[in-house]
């Protein structure tokens, strides 16, 4: 199963459940053998959406669907608090697609750490800041580098930009290899296990991890 078919199991659940719902409630509705309150008239006139001038025969159109899940699990990595806001989603015979797709989610830093590379550590540094640590060799020397930095969403990618740098040698030893080891502790990722042509538009850090905002239009959700 692909990252983007496991990301979204839940949410293509959620609406199949939406779906079923709603043809249920219809069947109870229609159905004069069945016992129940009898609903009265409304004076006040509902009006429902139009769907689409191009939805065809078979398909089915969802104005707007909101899901939410305490944990989602891909291949790529966990996240957790995941909500994913959905508009002109279609179910068609090919597949589900989304008009525009909005998931909010926090990635935790060990599931960010494995995406990004080897020996590396992901933290909250306070102030709104993340802390990395790595161990790599630089100039012949195996060295861990800690480092604490700003993040932002920048081109639709974490950015981690870091502030200070520390070796934990002299100051000589630090200096000389300053500039490499910046570039190592410097982050430019893309989030994994997700839909193709989803943009991350906005990151904080907590706690438990990187709190993301991803956004993106047609969206395939499953084909």
């Amino acid at each position: 199963m692909t990252p983007v078919r496991t990301f979204l199991l839940g949410v293509v659940s959620g609406v199949v459940a939406v779906v079923l719902g709603l043809v249920a409630v219809v069947l109870v509705a229609g159905d004069p053998g069945r016992a129940g309150p009898v609903p009265q008239p409304s004076t006040t006139p509902t009006a429902l959406p139009s769907p689409p001038s191009d939805l065809a025969r078979g398909e089915t159109w969802l104005q707007a669907v909101v899901l939410d899940s305490s944990a989602v699990v891909t291949p790529d990595g966990g996240f957790r608090d995941v909500r994913a806001t959905g508009r002109d989603v279609r179910m068609t015979s090919t597949g589900l697609r989304a008009g525009t797709l909005r998931i909010e989610a926090t990635l935790p830093f060990d599931a960010a750490a494995r995406q990004i590379g080897p020996d590396l550590q992901l933290y909250a540094a306070g102030g709104g800041r993340a802390g990395v640590r790595r161990t790599a060799t630089l100039l012949g020397r195996d060295v861990q580098v800690r480092a604490t930095g700003t993040v932002r969403a920048a081109g639709g990618r974490l950015v981690i930009e870091p502030e200070t740098v520390d070796l934990g040698g002299p100051d000589l030893l630090d200096s000389a290899l300053s500039a490499a080891a910046r570039r190592l502790v410097t982050i430019h990722h893309t989030v994994q296990g997700l839909p193709a042509g989803m943009r991350l538009t906005r990151v904080t850090v907590t706690d438990g991890g990187f709190r993301a905002t991803l956004d993106g239009s047609d969206v395939v959700l499953t084909s």
